[in-house]
């Protein structure tokens, strides 16, 4: 997993002081995207179903849609966060990451619903749905989406599979408005109030949630300490050259709760809801937003701000005759890596989402086109470890 959800600083996904560097399964060194890259490798090579992932921006939809998995990104407060180390209390939140849209929606029915110990929860509805009865095979009939193009990301493999996955929803029964802009686009893209409001709210999250700690061996109290922590042991959490940094910490540290920080919060949800996904879903009439999902794309960012769900999908896999590229100390780009395909709605929509989802999934069941490299599939069964 990246320690801290990929907050301490400039580092590769998939790093923690004690579990070292993780890679993905469908090439050797392979960048795995975080934060919840265990997650996504352990679930992608059969050591677990399923798994939970926790999300700010991206830490659920991008670790699925590079270890080729189904990830759900619920609305904040579809799902509690008590026991969750915080990164922002605005926009974490907790999801499945599975092998199939059925798996992970009968995970969300159960771990959605209203706590009294993460009063988010109380923004849902009083009825939790039972998600696996959004798996309808002809989901997509009749349903606008729209694709905002400029929030596609630049990876032409990608774009290609998108493109052709657009034409599949089309003979599905779908209307696909293309493109269909966020009204708020360019001032999306420029904006720098998503990184004030995380640095803050992780600084005050950190602290909230030590002191609820029963026992802390190390003394630690605050950010402030961690910092000083992580330099005290930095044999194991400081590693040059690749794993050096904490500079998110730091620049964290030095925030303050004050009018900047609910200014850059209110025009995040202005960006984010009623200028950005709820300003395209009335514009174009639209019942969701189609996007790409790998790291170049911005899907994540929009419901990120937002606190709006996502469900990405299984895509496809970048092609055999991709060059690799050089290990720093992962690979970004090589033959076979997947990436995916996200529908984005609009609060508490999950049920629509894995409606269509599941119907794009029947359709093309990409997940089974492409198994992980040999090395990288287990070969010892649990039942040969610890018997009968």
């Amino acid at each position: 997993m990246s320690e801290w959800a990929h907050y301490r600083g400039n580092l590769v996904s998939g790093f923690s002081g004690r579990g070292g560097q993780a890679t993905c399964p469908y090439f050797p060194q392979a960048d795995p995207y975080g934060s919840s890259a265990g997650s996504g490798i352990g679930t992608a090579i059969g050591l677990t179903p399923a798994a939970l992932g926790t999300e700010t921006d991206g830490s659920i939809v991008l670790p699925s849609s590079r270890n080729n998995l189904v990830g759900i990104k619920p609305t904040v407060g579809r799902t509690s966060r008590a026991g969750v180390i915080p990164a922002s209390v605005h926009q974490d939140t907790v999801g499945p990451m599975a092998r199939s849209v059925a798996d992970a929606a009968a995970i969300l029915t159960i771990i959605s619903g209203r706590d009294p110990l993460d009063n988010f929860t109380f923004a849902q509805p009083p009825v939790v749905p039972d998600f696996s009865k959004a798996l309808k095979p002809n989901g997509l009939k009749g349903v606008r989406l729209g694709v905002p193009r400029l929030f596609q990301g630049s990876d032409q493999n990608v774009i290609a599979a998108f493109n052709a996955s657009i034409e599949i929803i089309k003979g599905l029964g779908a209307t696909v408005v293309d493109p269909a802009e966020f009204p708020d686009a360019e001032e999306f893209l420029a904006s720098n109030n998503e990184t004030i409001v995380v640095n803050t709210d992780l600084k005050v999250g950190i602290k909230n949630y030590i002191s609820g700690l029963l026992k802390v061996p190390t003394g630690v109290a605050d950010l402030a300490d961690l910092i000083a922590f992580n330099i005290a042991h930095a044999d194991e959490e400081l590693i040059p050259p690749f794993y050096s940094d904490q500079s998110q910490f730091i620049e964290s540290e030095k925030t303050t709760v004050d009018a900047a920080y609910f200014a850059a919060l209110a025009a995040d949800k202005d960006l984010g809801q009623t200028r950005g996904i709820d300003g395209t879903l009335r514009k174009f009439n639209l019942d969701a937003i189609l996007l790409p999902c790998e790291g170049t794309s911005f899907a994540r960012v929009a419901a990120a701000i937002a606190g709006y769900p996502i469900v990405t999908v299984p895509l496809g896999f970048q092609p055999d005759n991709v060059t690799a590229t050089a290990a720093n100390p992962v690979i970004e780009n090589a033959p076979g890596l997947p990436f995916g395909l996200a529908f984005m709605g609009t609060a508490f929509t999950e049920f629509k989402l894995i409606t269509y989802a599941f119907a794009y999934e029947q359709a093309t069941h990409t997940r089974l086109k492409r198994l992980a490299f040999p090395a990288a599939i287990p070969k010892t069964q649990l039942k040969d470890v610890i018997g009968n």
